[in-house]
C-alpha cells in the first residue's frame, strides 16, 4: 500500500492595500506606525486615516516576514498548510523550495508522496531592497504503527482535519488603553467566541508590540484557552510601552485588536533624579569591545540630564561593574576590555543635578566574539555527502609575520571619544592576533596609545583627546612572531562639538477624539539628525505643571493622548528626541476642552405608548445613548400603519409627544431620530404595533422616563415621571419593582406606596446589575407597569465626589458644592431640592467654575433644610445629594458670622521679655496677617509710635507684631494694649504690668543692663564651681571671656592672694585652683579677679556649710567607689583593720561596725586614717572582739560598704603566722654626716611574698638616682640614699603588707654636716649613732628596737 501526504502551501502577503480594505480600520498591523483612534468615526477622521496609510504606502522597505515559517509534525495524509507574513514594499515576489536530499521549486499545489518527503521548506521574498528567508521543517510519520496497536482487528479510525486556521472566532470584551507603572505588572485580556470549541484545537493566536512579533519569556507570558486570551508583562520597564496587537487567524482571515500600554517610570531612589533610561542594545559586537546604545528618558519636571553611567554583567552573575569613571553625554558608549567567549548583560543609569536615575532593564545577552571569525570558515562539500571545515588561513601558505591592516577610520565622532575602526590584515599569520595603535598630532611624533592592553578587536575607543586638536592614527597587527609594517595613516581626525539635538518639532495641532483622549499632530523638526522619536507633555489649563504623555520615544508625528479627565482643558508641547538627547520643546498647542468627536447621535430606543383619546397617542422614548458630543437640539418622528408600509413624517421641526390624525381602530408603527448640531441620527428600532384605541380604563397608565441617580456600590435613587393617563382618580402612589439583569422575576421594594416619584433603592450587590420598573396606583387600583428601566450596575463611578457642605472664606456665605469627575461642554448642573428642581428662586443661587458647581443660600434659615441633589447632564451619571440638617445649618451659621465680623486669630497674646542690655520687648503672634494689616501700642491710655526709645514692627510670615523698649524705668509703669486691623479682622490684647510683676520686670531689666556692661570687658562667662577629679583632688574652676593677653587673672582666699607656680592662662577660656588633700582647713571664702584696662569682673566662692559638705560627699563617691576590701594588720598594740582609697579624709561620714553596731573611737578601739587609708585599731584583742567587722562611706545619696570576718583565736593564730614581718636589719635611729651614703636593708618575709613600700614623713618614696629603692628575691628591702643631704633628715618607715596582714617599722634618720658635733640625745630621745666613715650599712640580725 503506498502512503501518501498532502502539502498545501499557502502564503499570505499582506500589503498596505489589503490593509486600506479591511473595513477602513487604522493601519495597526502590520505596520504598526501609530495605534488606533478610539471612536473616530466622523468623515474627517476616516479621511485622515486614508491620507496616513497613503503616505506609509510610499515608505519603500525590504522584505521582513512578520509571521514566519513554523515547523510541523504530521501523520501521512493530513494536510499540511505552511503561512507565513511578509510585509515589503514594493510588494514581495516569494519563492517557495524544499531541500531534502536535494534542492528543487515548489509551486503551490505539488504533492508529496511518500515519508521520505519529510525535508525542510522556505519562503524566499524578494523585492528591489532586498530578500528575506523563512524556513520551517516538516516531518512526516506512518501511522502503521499506531493502526497496529491500538486497533489490530479493525481499520484505522477517521483522524480531525479541522486545523486552528479553520475555528470561526469572535472577539467580545477587548483589552482597553491601559497603564502600568516601571517594576509592576499587568495583564491584556481579550474574551472570545471560538466554533467549533475544541479543547485540543485552540485558535493560533499572535501577540505583537509596535508591529513585532513577541516570544514567551520570563517576562512575556502568553496563555490561550477557555475562550480568553491573555498576555501577562512581568516586571515592567518603559521597553514595554507601545501598541499591542492580538492577531487570531480564522477561517474567513483574522480577527485582530490593538491598544496602547503606556508604562510610567518608577519612584525615584532619590527625589528629583531622572527616570531610567530604556531599549539598551548592544552593536558591533567583537571580541573584546561592543558598543552599547540607548534611549535617553524623558525629563519633564526634573533637572536636566547631564550624562549616563554604562553598567555590565556577566551572564550568570550578579555583580554589576561600572565601565565609565564620568557619565558620559551621549546616548552612545563603546566598551572595551571584555573577556573574549564571555558573555555580559549590559544597563544604563542616567545622571543629573539631583541624583542617580533607578537602573535600567538589561540589555539581552551578547558574546564577545569575533564575527569575522565564522567569515573565515569555508565549508568544502564532498560527494554531497561529507562536509570539509577549513579556515581561510589554511589557504595563505606558511605565512608567519601578519600583514597590515586597512582602512584604518573613526566609525564613531563624538565630543566624549572617538571610535578608530580597521579591516583585519590578510595574511594574519599562524599565530593569535593583536593590534598597536600610535597617534600623532601635527608634525609631531607617533605615539602609542594601547600600552596597557593587548587589543584583539579591530576597534577601539580613543577618550584624550584634545579639543580643537587634529589626530591621525596607524594600527600594527603583531602576534608571537613579530609586527606587520605600519598601516597607512587615517584622515585627520577631530572630536566635534555634542551639539547635535533635532531642532524644535513645529505647531502641534490637537483635535477631539473621546471623552479621555486627545488626537495630537505636529510638524516634524526642520533638522531631523537621526531623529529617534518624540517625547509629548502636557498641563492642565492654569497649572503650571506638566507631565509626561509617553514614557517611550514615539516614532510618528501624530499621538493619542490617553488618560485625561473628561470636560478638562489642556495644552500640549512636544520635543523631539536622538542620540544626543532632547531638543527644544515645540510651541504650546490651543487650549482643548476633552470632548468626543462630534458626530451624529445614536438611535432613540424603547418608544412606548402613554395614553390614548381615539385620534392621537401620547408617545415617549428613552434618548440615545449617544449624543454625538453636541447637544441633542429636536426630535423626529415617522409612522406607517398597516395599510401602508411606507414610513411618513410626522413632524418637520421640533418636538412633540403627541402624535395626532391618527384613526381610531387602526394599528400604527412608530420610528423616532434625534438630531444634534451634526445632523440627523440614524432611526430607532420600529415600535411594536399600537392600536389607535381610547383608554377608558380606571387605574392609572404607566409611569415612563424611568432614570437613576447617585448610583453607588450598594445603593441608588431611581427616578420617573408621572403617568400622562391618570384613570378615573388622581394617582396616589407607585409600587417599584427591581429584578436581576436577565430575569423576570421582580420583587416589589415598597410595602406601601410612595406618593413622590423616587425611590432610594438600598441593599445592592456591588458590581450586581439590575432592572427596574414602576406601577402607579390610584383609588381603583393598580395601573399597568411602565417599561423596564436601562440596566443599571451597582458601581460607582471611578473619581465620584460627594457634595460638600462649607462656608465660603471670603463673603461667609453658606454654600453646598460639588466637582464633577467628568464634565463636556453642553453639561449642566441641575440641582434640585427633595428630588423637585429648584428653578428659579431668591433664596438660592447656583454657581459654576469648570468642574465644580455650587448651590449658594442667600439667607438660610429653617426653611431650607431637607435633601439637596444635584445631576450633570451629558454625562454617565455624575450625581450626588446631601441631607441639610439643623445642626449642621446652625454650624455653618456660627462659622458665617466670625468670617463677616471677623477677629484676628492670635496664636499668643501680648507679653513681654527682658532683652541683652536690659531692652524690654512687648510681643504678640496672629495666626495669620496680611500684608496691609495695620496696628497700633497704646500704653496708659496713651499711643505710642516708633522713634527714639521704642521700636515698633513686624513680620508677615511669622505673625508676629513687637514694640522694644530700649531704657525700661519706673514710669513705664502700666497697662499695654496692641490694637490689630487686617482688612475686615480686628482684634487687640492688653497687659497688665503693676505691683510685684512690675518690679520683677524692671529688677531683671537692670539686672540685664549690668550684665551688659559688665561683659563689654573681660568677664566671667561662668563663675566659680567646683569639680573633683579622680584623684579626689578639689578643682575650683570657671570660664572667661573676651579676654586678651594683657588680661590678668589673680586668686585670693579671705582677701590674701594666691600664687601658683604656673599664672593662669586667661587666653584658653578657661581657669582652675587645685585643692589637694581637701580638708576642713581648706574652708574660706575664693575670689577670682579678671582685670585688664576695659574693666573688672570678680567671682567669689565660698566654701563652708552646704557647699563644703558637698564637696566632702563628692570626694566620698570618688574615694567609696575606689575602696578596698578591709585587710588585717599586725601591729604592736595589737590587730589593725585597714581600707584602701584614692583619699580619705576624716570630715568622710565613715562609720565603723561590729556586729552592726556602731563602734566609738576609744583606747580599746581606735579609729583614724591617713591620706590613702582609713583605718581601726584593736588593742590587746581578746575573744570580745571577734565577729564581723565593717566599714560604711557614705557620700550623702549612696553608702559604700566593706566587710572583715574575725571569726576566732584559730584565725588570729593563722593571720599572725602568714600575715607579712620584718624579720630582721633596721635600727631605730640612723645618725649619719653629709655626704655619706646610707643604705637600710631588711630582711622581709610572709606567705604570699608581701608587697614592699617605703615611706618618708608619710610620703611614698619612690626609685631615682639620689635614692635607690630595691626587693631582691622577695626577702631583702633595701633603701640606699646616695650623699645623704640635711634634706635628707626625716622619719622613715617600711610597710610590708599581703592579704593577711602586713608590719610598719619606723626608722629616724639624722643627717648633720661635717666639723659638727654630734647631738646627743634628749630626754625621751633615742641615742644617737656614732658617725662611720664609710656608708651605714645595718646587715640583717643587728640590733633594733621593736615597738610591739
Amino acid at each position: 500500500m503506498l502512503l501518501m501526504t498532502t502539502c498545501c502551501i499557502k502564503v499570505l502577503i499582506m500589503s498596505i492595500n489589503y490593509i486600506k480594505c479591511r473595513n477602513n480600520m487604522s493601519p495597526s498591523w502590520p505596520l504598526c506606525c501609530i495605534h488606533s483612534l478610539d471612536a473616530v468615526s466622523s468623515l474627517q477622521a476616516k479621511a485622515m486615516m486614508t491620507r496616513r496609510v497613503d503616505l506609509l504606502e510610499e515608505i519603500p522597505r525590504m522584505p521582513d516576514f512578520l509571521v514566519a515559517l513554523r515547523p510541523h509534525t504530521v501523520w501521512v495524509k493530513t494536510p499540511v498548510k505552511l503561512l507565513c507574513t511578509v510585509q515589503g514594499n514594493p510588494r514581495p515576489i516569494v519563492k517557495w523550495s524544499e531541500y531534502s536530499h536535494h534542492a528543487y521549486t515548489v509551486e503551490p499545489g505539488v504533492t508529496i508522496r511518500n515519508t521520505r518527503d519529510t525535508a525542510e521548506y522556505s519562503a524566499v521574498a524578494i523585492n528591489q531592497h532586498g530578500t528575506a528567508t523563512s524556513k520551517a521543517t516538516v516531518t512526516v510519520k506512518s501511522n502503521c504503527l499506531m493502526f497496529y496497536f491500538l486497533f489490530p482487528c479493525g481499520p484505522v479510525p477517521h483522524m480531525t482535519e479541522i486545523h486552528a486556521s479553520k475555528l470561526e472566532v469572535s472577539l467580545l470584551d477587548r483589552f482597553p488603553v491601559s497603564f502600568g507603572v516601571e517594576g509592576g505588572s499587568i495583564s491584556l485580556v481579550c474574551t472570545m467566541v471560538v466554533i467549533p470549541d475544541l479543547p485540543n484545537v485552540p485558535p493560533l493566536a499572535q501577540w505583537y508590540r509596535d508591529g513585532k512579533l513577541l516570544k514567551p519569556s520570563k517576562l512575556v507570558e502568553m496563555a490561550l484557552g477557555g475562550g480568553t486570551a491573555r498576555l501577562t508583562l512581568s516586571h515592567l520597564a518603559k521597553d514595554d510601552e507601545g501598541l499591542y496587537t492580538l492577531l487570531i487567524f480564522t477561517k474567513d482571515g483574522t480577527a485582530e485588536h490593538s491598544a496602547y500600554l503606556f508604562v510610567s517610570d518608577a519612584a525615584p531612589s532619590t527625589p528629583g533624579a531622572p527616570g531610567a533610561p530604556m531599549s539598551v542594545k548592544a552593536y558591533d559586537i567583537n571580541s573584546d569591545y561592543v558598543l552599547v546604545a540607548w534611549k535617553p528618558p524623558n525629563t519633564v519636571n526634573e533637572a536636566p540630564i547631564i550624562g549616563y553611567f554604562v553598567d555590565r554583567c556577566e551572564a550568570g552573575s550578579d555583580t554589576w561593574v561600572q565601565c565609565n569613571d564620568a557619565p558620559v553625554k551621549v546616548c552612545k558608549y563603546p566598551v572595551h576590555g571584555l573577556s573574549v567567549g564571555h558573555s555580559y548583560h549590559f544597563r544604563v543609569r542616567a545622571v543629573n543635578s539631583a541624583g542617580i536615575s533607578n537602573p535600567s532593564r538589561k540589555s539581552d545577552k551578547v558574546t564577545a566574539l569575533d564575527e569575522a571569525e565564522s567569515e573565515r570558515l569555508k565549508v568544502i562539500k564532498i560527494e554531497g555527502k561529507y562536509d570539509i571545515v577549513i579556515k581561510d588561513d589554511d589557504l595563505e601558505g606558511y605565512v608567519t609575520i601578519p600583514g597590515e591592516p586597512t582602512d584604518v577610520h573613526a566609525s564613531e565622532i563624538f565630543k566624549s571619544y572617538v571610535v578608530l575602526s580597521w579591516k583585519p590584515p590578510s595574511p594574519r599569520g599562524r599565530a593569535p592576533l593583536w593590534y598597536v595603535i600610535e597617534k600623532v598630532s601635527g608634525t609631531g611624533a607617533w605615539q602609542r596609545i594601547n600600552t596597557a592592553v593587548k587589543l584583539h578587536s579591530p576597534r577601539y575607543p580613543v577618550f584624550d583627546l584634545q579639543d580643537g586638536q587634529k589626530y591621525q592614527f596607524r594600527v600594527y597587527s603583531v602576534n608571537m612572531y613579530g609586527s606587520s609594517e605600519a598601516s597607512v595613516p587615517s584622515e585627520p581626525i577631530q572630536k566635534v562639538d555634542e551639539d547635535g539635538v533635532p531642532s524644535a518639532p513645529g505647531k502641534v495641532v490637537a483635535t477631539r477624539n473621546t471623552k479621555t483622549s486627545v488626537f495630537l499632530q505636529w510638524d516634524p523638526p526642520k533638522h531631523l539628525k537621526n531623529l529617534m522619536g518624540y517625547y509629548i507633555d502636557g498641563r492642565v489649563v492654569g497649572s503650571k505643571d506638566w507631565f509626561p504623555c509617553n514614557h517611550k520615544p514615539f516614532k510618528h508625528s501624530r499621538f493619542v493622548v490617553h488618560g485625561l479627565i473628561p470636560g478638562e482643558s489642556y495644552v500640549f508641547r512636544v520635543q523631539a528626541v536622538n542620540v544626543f538627547g532632547l531638543s527644544e520643546e515645540s510651541q504650546e498647542s490651543s487650549p482643548i476642552a476633552v470632548e468626543p468627536t462630534l458626530t451624529t447621535p445614536s438611535d432613540p430606543f424603547d418608544i412606548t405608548m402613554l395614553s390614548c383619546d381615539g385620534s392621537s397617542i401620547t408617545l415617549a422614548w428613552k434618548s440615545p445613548k449617544h449624543c454625538g458630543g453636541s447637544k441633542i437640539t429636536a426630535y423626529y418622528v415617522d409612522k406607517h400603519d398597516a395599510d401602508n408600509l411606507e414610513w411618513k413624517e410626522v413632524n418637520q421641526a421640533g418636538l412633540t409627544e403627541r402624535v395626532g390624525d391618527l384613526t381610531e381602530g387602526n394599528f400604527y408603527w412608530f420610528q423616532v431620530q434625534a438630531a444634534n448640531l451634526a445632523g440627523v441620527g440614524l432611526p430607532s428600532a420600529p415600535s411594536e404595533s399600537m392600536k389607535c384605541e381610547a383608554w377608558t380604563m380606571d387605574e392609572p397608565g404607566p409611569a415612563y422616563d424611568l432614570s437613576f441617580s447617585e448610583v453607588r456600590s450598594h445603593s441608588l435613587i431611581i427616578l420617573w415621571k408621572a403617568p400622562v393617563y391618570t384613570g378615573a382618580s388622581a394617582v396616589t402612589g407607585y409600587f417599584v419593582d427591581m429584578a436581576k439583569k436577565g430575569s423576570s422575576d421582580f420583587v416589589t421594594l415598597n410595602q406601601e406606596a410612595v406618593s413622590h416619584c423616587y425611590l432610594q433603592v438600598t441593599g445592592l450587590e456591588e458590581g450586581a446589575t439590575y432592572v427596574f420598573r414602576v406601577r402607579a396606583i390610584n383609588a381603583n387600583g393598580v395601573g399597568k407597569p411602565s417599561q423596564r428601566s436601562e440596566p443599571v450596575c451597582a458601581k460607582a463611578l471611578p473619581g465620584t465626589q460627594e457634595i460638600v457642605a462649607g462656608v465660603d472664606e471670603e463673603t461667609g456665605d453658606v454654600f453646598l458644592s460639588l466637582e464633577a469627575c467628568e464634565i463636556c461642554e453642553m453639561s449642566k448642573f441641575v440641582w434640585s431640592k427633595n428630588y423637585k428642581p429648584i428653578g428659579d428662586c431668591p433664596r438660592l443661587a447656583v454657581s459654576v467654575k469648570g468642574r465644580t458647581s455650587r448651590l449658594t443660600f442667600t439667607n438660610p434659615d429653617k426653611d431650607d433644610l431637607g435633601k439637596y441633589s444635584v445631576v450633570v447632564t451629558d454625562t454617565d451619571g455624575v450625581s450626588a445629594s446631601h441631607t441639610l440638617t439643623e445642626d449642621a445649618l446652625n454650624t455653618m451659621l456660627e462659622l458665617s458670622y466670625a468670617i463677616r465680623h471677623p477677629i484676628v486669630p492670635l496664636k499668643h497674646g501680648l507679653s513681654y521679655e527682658i532683652l541683652e542690655k536690659g531692652h524690654v520687648r512687648f510681643w504678640l503672634q496672629a495666626v495669620k496677617l496680611s500684608p496691609s494689616v495695620s496696628y497700633r501700642f497704646v500704653v496708659n491710655d496713651k499711643e505710642v509710635t516708633s522713634g527714639e526709645g521704642h521700636k515698633i514692627s513686624h513680620d508677615v510670615a511669622t505673625g508676629i507684631i513687637q514694640m522694644t523698649v530700649d531704657n525700661f524705668t519706673r514710669s513705664d509703669e502700666g497697662t499695654y494694649t496692641c490694637q490689630i486691623n487686617d482688612g475686615k479682622a480686628k482684634t487687640q490684647s492688653s497687659l497688665v504690668l503693676v505691683g510685684d510683676v512690675f518690679k520683677a520686670a524692671l529688677k531683671e531689666a537692670e539686672f540685664q543692663r549690668r550684665e551688659h556692661i559688665r561683659k563689654q570687658g573681660p568677664h566671667f562667662s561662668e563663675y566659680l564651681y567646683f569639680t573633683v577629679t579622680e584623684d579626689c583632688n578639689v578643682m575650683l574652676a570657671c570660664k572667661v571671656a573676651n579676654v586678651k593677653k594683657e588680661t590678668r587673672f589673680n586668686w585670693y582666699r579671705e582677701e590674701e592672694e594666691i600664687v601658683l607656680e604656673t599664672p593662669p592662662n586667661v587666653m584658653s577660656g578657661a581657669c582652675a585652683l587645685p585643692i589637694p588633700l581637701f580638708s576642713r582647713k581648706d574652708q574660706g571664702v575664693y575670689k577670682a579677679v579678671l582685670s585688664d584696662d576695659r574693666g573688672k569682673d570678680t567671682s567669689t566662692f565660698d566654701i563652708s556649710g552646704k557647699v563644703f559638705d558637698d564637696i566632702i560627699n563628692a570626694i566620698a563617691q570618688i574615694a567609696g567607689s575606689s575602696a578596698s576590701d578591709l585587710v588585717l594588720q599586725c601591729t604592736p598594740e595589737g590587730i589593725r583593720l585597714q581600707c584602701y582609697m584614692n583619699y580619705y579624709t576624716e570630715e568622710m561620714k565613715t562609720v565603723w561596725k561590729h556586729k552592726e553596731s556602731k563602734i566609738a573611737s576609744s583606747e580599746k578601739m581606735r579609729i583614724g586614717g591617713t591620706a590613702e587609708m582609713a583605718w581601726m585599731q584593736i588593742c590587746d584583742p581578746s575573744d570580745k572582739e571577734k565577729g564581723h567587722y565593717s566599714i560604711e562611706i557614705s557620700d550623702g545619696v549612696k553608702t559604700y560598704t566593706r566587710t572583715f570576718d574575725l571569726s576566732g583565736q584559730a584565725e588570729l593564730q593563722v593571720f599572725s603566722a602568714l600575715q607579712s614581718e620584718v624579720v630582721g636589719g633596721l635600727p631605730d635611729v640612723v645618725t649619719i654626716m653629709e655626704e655619706k651614703s646610707l643604705s637600710l636593708t631588711c630582711t622581709v618575709w610572709g606567705e604570699p611574698t608581701p608587697e614592699v613600700t617605703w615611706f618618708k614623713n608619710e610620703q611614698e618614696v619612690t626609685s631615682t638616682e639620689h635614692t635607690r629603692v630595691t626587693f631582691d628575691g622577695g626577702k631583702f628591702a633595701s633603701l640606699v640614699i646616695n650623699k645623704v643631704t640635711p634634706e635628707d633628715s626625716g622619719k622613715y618607715s617600711i610597710n610590708v603588707r599581703n592579704k593577711y596582714g602586713g608590719e610598719f617599722v619606723e626608722i629616724t634618720v639624722s643627717v648633720y654636716k661635717h666639723g659638727e658635733q654630734i647631738p646627743e640625745p634628749k630626754l625621751g630621745q633615742p641615742k644617737m649613732a656614732t658617725p662611720a666613715a664609710t656608708p651605714a650599712v645595718l646587715h640583717p640580725g643587728s640590733e633594733r628596737l621593736r615597738n610591739r
